[in-house]
């Protein structure tokens, strides 16, 4: 089939997050910015995309409203686990039994209330760093301190430092690792090696591990993703959240697999989550397990497009960027260190970029450590408006 992701979607007057809510969101303060509201703000920034969600999971929620009650629901029987694991198998290799199966309202919040079951006070818990920013806060949250294991940064591809990652664990008192599988902001797909290598120093040390897999088929031609508990199978420490909401546009629908093959754990979570769920985030999620593979594959086949897209322009028009296209992801982490201190600039950078490019992305200080002079590029968005877009980033700053 064929799919129109050059498709232009107004999403005003919707409460969508990308177009309401990145004031507060970004600042904290509806009033930080001298600026007027404008239609004209390019916006790719918040992670979700501006694709029309697919016709498989529209026709789904649709069915499922025509059967004219919205009440109290929960996942019975096995339709849902087996459509799920049969795309697990098929994917990734990877297949786990029904019973290690709950769910969480979005996967942050599954991280909020798993540090919560897991760390005690003084505890502490692991971040490779950059982050995405709810790692920290889901720690915060939970009054966990956190320790940062910086990634070597080696011209735009990160790597792991592992004499780093075990110095800290063995040293500190750390009880936890959130870990993100493909890795946020960075785009890396870590290889079956690197997390057999990671899973040890867990394992010698009894860290608990949480692996956020929720941008795992969201990547680039050629690239396999390997689970975390597929790589490290005799570790029962190793908990897996997973989710189609970045990978078919249905963040909003707040509905995550959580799997954890520790008994204990997992009965505690039985015995303290609220455990209903909302109707139609079950029959979308379930269709696009079902249904959505050829959609997906087309989608990750545009994201190719822009990406390439992106790394020439900046090769031709901001030729001391450093960017890597990303392993994963639909979301570009690109240095501009060298234009940021040309441009004198010494304000956050989403607010510079609003304000000088009429462009709203994320900065270094939405991301926790290790992030500075970076701004993090939602590309799932129409190519006409990326190429607007970017083009108004350089403006900015040449």
């Amino acid at each position: 089939m064929s799919y129109n992701f050059d498709e232009i979607i107004d999403r005003r007057s919707t409460n969508a997050m990308n177009v309401e809510g990145y004031k507060g969101y970004l600042f904290g303060d509806a009033d930080v910015l001298d600026i007027e509201d404008n239609d004209e703000l390019i916006r790719m920034w918040v992670a979700d995309m501006d694709f029309e969600t697919p016709e498989v999971v529209l026709d789904a929620i649709r069915d499922r409203l025509d059967k004219k009650i919205l009440g109290y629901t929960n996942i019975f029987g096995s339709d849902y686990y087996n459509a799920f694991v049969s795309w697990t198998e098929r994917r990734y290799g990877y297949t786990f039994p029904q019973e290690q199966l709950v769910f969480s309202h979005g996967i942050v919040a599954g991280l909020i209330e798993l540090v919560g079951y897991i760390c005690a006070k003084n505890d502490k818990a692991l971040i490779l760093t950059p982050s995405y920013g709810p790692f920290k806060m889901a720690c915060d949250k939970n009054h966990i301190s956190t320790v940062y294991s910086p990634m070597i940064n080696h011209n735009g591809y990160y790597e792991i430092d592992f004499e780093d990652v075990r110095q800290k664990v063995e040293t500190e008192n750390i009880k936890l690792c959130i870990f993100a599988n493909p890795h946020n902001p960075t785009g890396r797909v870590w290889s079956e090696e690197e997390l057999r290598q990671f899973g040890q120093i867990m394992k010698d040390n009894n860290v608990w591990l949480i692996s956020d897999e929720i941008h795992c088929d969201i990547k680039r031609s050629g690239q396999t993703h390997t689970p975390f508990a597929k790589a490290v199978p005799d570790y029962d420490k190793i908990i897996t959240a997973m989710s189609q909401s970045k990978a078919f546009n249905i963040a909003g629908l707040m509905f995550s697999n959580i799997i954890i093959p520790n008994t204990r754990l997992l009965n505690i979570w039985k015995r303290h989550h609220f455990s209903t769920e909302n109707p139609l985030s079950i029959v979308a999620t379930q269709a696009a397990y079902e249904k959505g593979e050829d959609w997906l594959e087309a989608m990750n086949d545009y994201l190719d497009g822009n990406f390439q897209y992106l790394a020439d322009f900046l090769e031709r028009e901001l030729p001391h960027a450093e960017f890597k296209i990303p392993e994963a992801t639909y979301l570009a982490w690109v240095d501009l260190s060298y234009y940021i201190k040309d441009n004198d600039i010494n304000e956050p950078l989403a607010k510079y970029f609003i304000k000088n490019a009429g462009v709203i992305i994320e900065g270094q200080e939405q991301f926790v450590h290790n992030a500075d002079g970076h701004v993090r590029i939602n590309l799932a968005v129409p190519r006409k408006i990326m190429q607007k877009g970017l083009q108004k980033i350089k403006d900015a700053l040449v």
